[in-house]
C-alpha cells in the first residue's frame, strides 16, 4: 500500500477516508472538522463527491480555503453542496483537478454560485465586453483601459471555471468543450480590442481591423491553456489614408496583445502569438486586404497555406474578417497543386520532430511520434490534396475533417474510428495535464502522484497511473501506425499532380479527360467509370477517389482501354471484399503498380480476374519475388493429399500455378525481374506443376490398382523446360522413364507406368481457363510412333543400337524435373556419353544436324509468316543460336566440362572462353538469343496468348516495345534493334554452324 494511504484503527474516520481516494486521511480529517452545520463526516454525499475528485485530498483542501473566504464561514456553501447534486459534482470535480482554478474561486469567493446554474453557459463576448466597459451592441465596441487587464483576467477566469466544470462533470464533450474554450478566446480578443480602442484619438475608428484566428483557436479545438495563434488584417475607414489606417491598426493591434499578455494579479490569460502572418515576425503586424492576397499569391509557402486550413474570424470587424476568408479560403485548396507540396508538408513533420530535446521525446504528447500532431498533419494533409475537388472536406475542425475522409472512404472506417477515439483521447489527456496549475505543457508527467491524479479523472480501474501510461502508450502506437500509413500513401503525389477539376470527375470532364489522356474508346471508357463509381456506397466512394489517379496511370501503359476494362472486372469479381480497394487506397504502391500490369498485360490481367485475391501480392515487393522451388513443391503436394478424386486435386496444382504465374508476370511487367529470372521462375512452376500432377496420377492409379505401384517413375524435362529456359508460351516437353521395383512383374510395372503418364497427360490436359501446361512426349525415342513410357532398361537397349543424331541432340537438355530423383540421376549417366561423346562427332553426323537444321528452316515455318520476324525460326532466330551452341556440344563437351550443361547462354559462354567462337560472334548470338527471348514473353504478356512474330498491329507492338525497351519506346525501335540483332546472328551463325 502507498505511503499516502495510511490510516489509523483508533480512528475509523481516517481509514473511511483512506479507502475514499485519500492519500493523507489524517490531514483530512482535520479540514474537515472545522467545517459548519452539520457533521460532515455524516455527510455521506458531501464525502463520496470528494472521494470521485480525480485527487481527494486536493479537493478537500481547496474546499477548506473556499469555506474559509465565505462571509458567513461558509454555512450557505455547505448547505448548497448537501441539497445541490449538480454543484456538488462540478464544484469538487474542478477543485480535485486543478490548483489554479481553485486559486481563481479563492480569488472570486462568491463564483460558486454560478455552478449551481444548470442553464447553458451565457455567450463570452458579451460577458466580457462588459467587464471592460464596452457595450456589446455598439458596431465598434470601446472599452475602459482602466484596470482593463485585471477586469479581463476575472472575467475570463469565471467563464473559464464553468468551461472546466461542465467538462469534468461529463456535460460536454471534447468538441464542445475546446469549441467553448475558443469562442472565450475569441471573446477575451474582442475585449481586449476594445480597450485599446479606449487609448486612441477618435477610439481608433479610422481603422477597421478584423482579428483572424488560426491553428486550435481558428478551427475551434483550442486547449486551456495554448498559444492564441492571430493574423491582423486592417482596412481604413470610410475618408481614411490607408498609411493612417495601418498606423492606427498596428496600435491597436499591439494593445490588444499588451492588454492579454501584461502580468495581472488575476492570473496568465495567454501569449497571444502573430508569428504566422505573412514573413513571420519579420512582417509588419498589421496588413490590409489587398497585401495579404498579394503576398499569398506570390510569395507563400506550403505550410503557410498548410495554416490558412484553420483561419477563422474571431474578434474585430466582422466584415473585414469575413472578406479576408472569402479571399483565402479557395487558395488554400489551390496549393496541393503546387510542386513538391506533398513532400514539403511530408518534411515539414518530420523537421518537427527531429527539433524535439531528446530528453522530451518519449513524453511528448503533441509533437512526438504517434502526438496529437500526427493525427492533425495526417489530416490535413488529406484534406489538402482531396479537398480540391471535394467541397465535403473542407473543415477547419480535425475531427470533423476525420469523419468525412472516413465517410467519402478517402480513410478506411476502421483507421478512421481508431483516429477519432486516440485523437478525442490524447486531447482530454492533454486537457487534464494543462487543467492542473493552467500552464502550457504538452509533455506527460513522470511524477506518480500526478500521474494517479489525471488517471483517475480518466475513471481508469485498478492502479490508475499504470492504467493511464498502458492507455497512453497503447494510443501512441496505434497513432503513429496509421499516420505512416496515410501521410506517407503513395497516392497523394498521384492526386496532387491532378488538374484542378480532376480530382472528382463529372461526366464531361471524365469524357475530355479520357480522350485527351488517349482511351481510344472514351465513350466506353465513361461506362466503365459509371458502373465504378455511380451510387451512394461506401465501395463507390473509394473508387471516386482512386480512379482519377488510376486513369492517368492506365494512360502511362499501351492499352489503357484494356487496363480500365481489366481494374472493372476484378473490382466485379472481388465485390465488397473488405482489403481490396482499402489496400489500393492505402498500402505501398499497389494501386499504380496494378494499373501498370492491367495496362500492358492481358496475359497477366487475365490470371489476375481467375484469382483477384492475388492483388495483395502488389502491396509488397516481397511478395513479387518467385517463390522457391521446395516451398512449391511441399504446397502442391500437399494439395493433392488433401483430395482423393485426382481432377480436384489438379485443380488444385493448377491453382497454384495460376498464382505463381500471376506473380512473375507482374514482376516482370513492373520490371522487377530479368529475362534470366523470369525463364527460371517459369521453369520452377512447369516442374512443380509435373511433380504435383505426377503425385495425383499416381494415388489415382495406386488405388484403381488397390496396391501400391509396382514401379518408380520419373518425369525427365527437355527443350526449354530441361534447360531452364520455360517462356510463357512454352510446352513441358518430356520423357517418361521407369523401373520396377525388385520382384514386380515388368509388364505389370510397365502397365501402371504407362497409366500413371496417360494420367497426368488427362489432368494437365482438362479443360480450364488458365494458360495450359501442354505435355509433350514427342522426342521419346521413335518419336510419337514409340511407346510413351519406357523402363531404364528399355531405354539403355534403344540408344546403345538405334539412336539417330538427333536424339542425341534432343538428349543435350535433359534434366530431371518431377517424381523419382534417384532414377533421373541414373538415366542422365546412361545418356551421358550420347549427349557429350568423348570422340566428339563424326563428319556424317556434322553434315546431318547441318542438313536437319536446314530442313526445319524450310518446312517448319508457317505459311504466310514473313521469316525476317520470325523470333523461333527466322534468320538470327532462337534455332540458330541454340543449333550453333548444340553443334559445338556435340562436338566438343566430351572433352570441355563447360559445355556439360542443358542452358544455352553458360555452353556459349564456356565455347567462348575456350576458344571455340571469336568473342564478336559469341556476343552476337547471346545478344539476338536474349531479345528474341525477351520478345517473345513480350508478346505472349501483351497478346494473351504464345506467338513467336514480332507484332504487325502497332499497339501490341508498341506494348511489347515498351515491356523490351522501357517506357518510352517506339514500334520503331523494337524493330530496328530486333532487325540488328538478328543480323548479327546469323552472320555468325553461318560462321560458327557451317563453317
Amino acid at each position: 500500500m502507498p505511503p499516502a494511504l495510511r490510516s489509523s484503527s483508533a480512528d475509523p474516520r481516517r481509514g473511511r477516508l483512506a479507502r475514499l481516494g485519500f492519500g493523507d486521511p489524517e490531514r483530512a480529517v482535520g479540514l474537515l472538522e472545522p467545517f459548519p452545520g452539520a457533521d460532515p463526516f455524516a455527510d455521506e454525499d458531501l464525502l463520496a463527491g470528494l472521494g470521485a475528485a480525480a485527487d481527494p485530498d486536493l479537493a478537500l483542501r481547496g474546499l477548506a480555503t473556499l469555506v474559509e473566504r465565505q462571509p458567513d464561514g461558509g454555512v450557505e456553501l455547505l448547505g448548497a453542496l448537501r441539497t445541490d447534486p449538480l454543484l456538488r459534482a462540478r464544484l469538487l470535480l474542478v477543485l480535485g483537478a486543478s490548483v489554479a482554478l481553485g486559486e481563481t474561486l479563492a480569488r472570486q469567493p462568491s463564483v460558486w454560485r454560478e455552478l449551481a446554474d444548470p442553464a447553458p453557459p451565457a455567450e463570452p463576448r458579451a460577458e466580457l465586453l462588459r467587464a471592460v466597459g464596452a457595450d456589446a451592441g455598439d458596431d465598434v465596441p470601446v472599452g475602459n483601459a482602466d484596470r482593463a487587464t485585471d477586469l479581463l483576467r476575472a472575467a475570463y477566469h469565471r467563464l473559464l471555471l464553468g468551461i472546466a466544470a461542465r467538462d469534468l462533470a461529463g456535460e460536454a464533450d471534447l468538441v464542445a468543450t475546446s469549441a467553448a474554450l475558443a469562442d472565450l478566446a475569441g471573446a477575451a480578443l474582442d475585449a481586449a480590442l476594445a480597450a485599446a480602442r479606449a487609448g486612441e484619438p477618435d477610439q481608433g475608428r479610422a481603422a477597421r481591423l478584423a482579428v483572424i484566428g488560426m491553428g486550435k483557436c481558428g478551427g475551434r479545438e483550442l486547449n486551456y491553456v495554448s498559444d492564441v495563434d492571430v493574423i491582423y488584417v486592417v482596412e481604413p475607414a470610410a475618408g481614411v489614408e490607408e498609411a493612417e489606417a495601418l498606423k492606427v491598426g498596428t496600435r491597436l493591434a499591439q494593445g490588444l496583445m499588451r492588454i492579454c499578455m501584461a502580468p495581472s494579479p488575476e492570473g496568465a490569460l495567454w501569449e497571444v502569438d502573430a508569428a504566422l502572418r505573412p514573413e513571420g515576425k519579420q512582417g509588419p503586424l498589421v496588413r490590409t486586404l489587398a497585401s495579404h492576397v498579394a503576398y499569398y499569391d506570390r510569395w507563400a509557402k506550403t505550410w503557410e497555406f498548410q495554416a490558412l486550413l484553420k483561419a477563422r474570424p474571431v474578434a474585430g470587424d466582422a466584415e473585414v474578417g469575413t472578406a479576408y476568408c472569402a479571399a483565402l479560403w479557395p487558395r488554400v485548396w489551390e496549393a496541393a497543386a503546387r510542386d513538391g507540396f506533398v513532400a514539403d508538408v511530408q518534411a515539414m513533420r518530420r523537421r518537427v520532430e527531429e527539433h524535439i530535446p531528446r530528453a522530451e521525446q518519449e513524453r511528448q504528447l503533441k509533437l512526438g511520434r504517434g502526438g496529437l500532431r500526427d493525427v492533425e498533419f495526417a489530416v490535413q494533409l488529406l484534406q489538402l490534396v482531396h479537398g480540391r475537388g471535394d467541397p465535403g472536406l473542407r473543415s477547419r475542425s480535425t475531427l470533423a475533417a476525420l469523419a468525412a475522409l472516413g465517410a467519402e472512404g478517402y480513410v478506411g472506417r476502421d483507421d478512421a474510428a481508431a483516429l477519432d477515439e486516440a485523437y478525442r483521447f490524447l486531447r482530454t489527456l492533454e486537457h487534464r495535464i494543462q487543467m492542473h496549475r493552467m500552464r502550457r505543457t504538452h509533455l506527460v508527467p513522470q511524477d506518480p502522484e500526478d500521474l494517479r491524479r489525471i488517471g483517475r479523472s480518466f475513471g481508469l480501474a485498478g492502479d490508475p497511473a499504470d492504467a493511464l501510461v498502458r492507455e497512453w502508450k497503447r494510443r501512441r502506437h496505434e497513432v503513429r501506425r496509421i499516420h505512416e500509413k496515410l501521410f506517407y500513401r503513395p497516392l497523394l503525389h498521384a492526386v496532387a499532380k491532378l488538374e484542378p477539376g480532376e480530382a472528382r470527375l463529372t461526366a464531361s470532364a471524365a469524357r475530355a479527360r479520357l480522350e485527351a489522356l488517349g482511351y481510344t474508346d472514351p465513350a466506353g471508357a465513361l461506362r466503365h467509370l459509371e458502373a465504378l463509381t455511380t451510387g451512394v456506397s461506401r465501395r463507390a466512394a473509394i473508387q471516386r477517389t482512386l480512379l482519377p489517379v488510376l486513369l492517368g496511370w492506365f494512360a502511362d501503359a499501351a492499352d489503357p482501354d484494356g487496363g480500365l476494362l481489366a481494374f472493372r472486372r476484378v473490382s466485379e469479381a472481388l465485390g465488397e471484399t473488405h482489403w481490396y480497394l482499402r489496400d489500393l487506397r492505402d498500402e505501398g504502391a499497389a494501386a499504380e503498380r496494378m494499373a501498370r500490369v492491367l495496362g500492358s498485360s492481358p496475359y497477366a490481367a487475365d490470371l489476375l480476374l481467375r484469382a483477384p485475391e492475388a492483388v495483395a501480392m502488389l502491396g509488397v515487393d516481397g511478395e513479387l519475388v518467385p517463390r522457391p522451388r521446395a516451398a512449391l513443391v511441399e504446397e502442391a503436394l500437399a494439395l493433392v493429399r488433401r483430395h482423393d478424386d485426382p481432377t480436384a486435386a489438379a485443380a488444385g496444382v493448377r491453382g497454384l500455378r495460376r498464382r505463381e504465374l500471376f506473380r512473375i508476370s507482374a514482376a516482370h511487367v513492373l520490371g522487377l525481374l530479368d529475362a534470366e529470372a523470369v525463364a527460371r521462375a517459369l521453369t520452377v512452376v512447369a516442374e512443380v506443376t509435373l511433380a504435383g500432377a505426377l503425385a495425383a496420377a499416381q494415388a489415382f492409379v495406386a488405388g484403381e490398382r488397390r496396391s501400391p505401384l509396382p514401379t518408380r517413375v520419373a518425369v525427365i524435362g527437355m527443350g526449354r523446360l530441361g534447360g531452364e529456359e520455360m517462356s510463357y508460351g512454352s510446352d513441358a516437353d518430356v520423357l517418361f522413364v521407369h523401373e520396377p521395383l525388385p520382384g514386380a512383374d515388368e509388364r505389370d510395372a510397365t502397365d501402371a507406368a504407362f497409366a500413371v503418364a496417360n494420367e497426368l497427360r488427362r489432368l494437365l490436359a482438362l479443360p480450364a481457363p488458365d494458360p495450359p501446361l501442354l505435355v509433350d512426349a514427342d522426342l521419346r525415342p521413335e518419336g510419337r510412333q514409340g511407346p510413351l513410357v519406357r523402363s531404364l532398361a528399355s531405354y539403355a537397349a534403344y540408344y546403345a543400337r538405334w539412336a539417330l543424331v538427333w536424339e542425341r541432340q534432343a538428349l543435350l537438355r535433359a534434366r530431371p524435373v518431377a517424381g523419382d530423383a534417384q532414377l533421373g540421376e541414373r538415366f542422365l549417366e546412361l545418356v551421358a556419353p550420347l549427349r557429350w561423346p568423348a570422340e566428339g562427332l563424326e563428319d556424317a553426323d556434322v553434315r546431318e544436324v547441318r542438313r536437319i537444321k536446314a530442313r526445319v528452316e524450310a518446312e517448319r515455318l508457317p505459311r504466310g509468316v514473313d521469316r525476317a520476324r520470325h523470333l523461333k525460326l527466322g534468320p538470327g532466330g532462337l534455332s540458330d543460336v541454340e543449333w550453333c551452341v548444340q553443334l559445338l556440344q556435340l562436338q566438343h563437351a566430351g572433352q570441355l566440362e563447360g559445355l556439360r550443361s542443358p542452358q544455352t547462354l553458360a555452353p556459349l559462354a564456356a565455347a567462348e572462353q575456350a576458344g571455340l567462337v571469336g568473342a564478336e560472334d559469341a556476343d552476337a548470338l547471346r545478344t539476338a538469343w536474349v531479345l528474341a527471348s525477351r520478345i517473345r514473353d513480350a508478346v505472349v504478356l501483351v497478346r494473351g496468348r504464345a506467338g513467336d512474330e514480332v507484332p504487325k498491329d502497332l499497339r501490341e507492338l508498341l506494348g511489347v516495345a515498351r515491356l523490351v525497351l522501357g517506357q518510352g519506346a517506339t514500334p520503331a525501335a523494337l524493330q530496328e534493334e530486333q532487325r540488328r540483332a538478328a543480323r548479327r546472328a546469323r552472320a555468325a551463325m553461318e560462321r560458327v554452324f557451317y563453317g
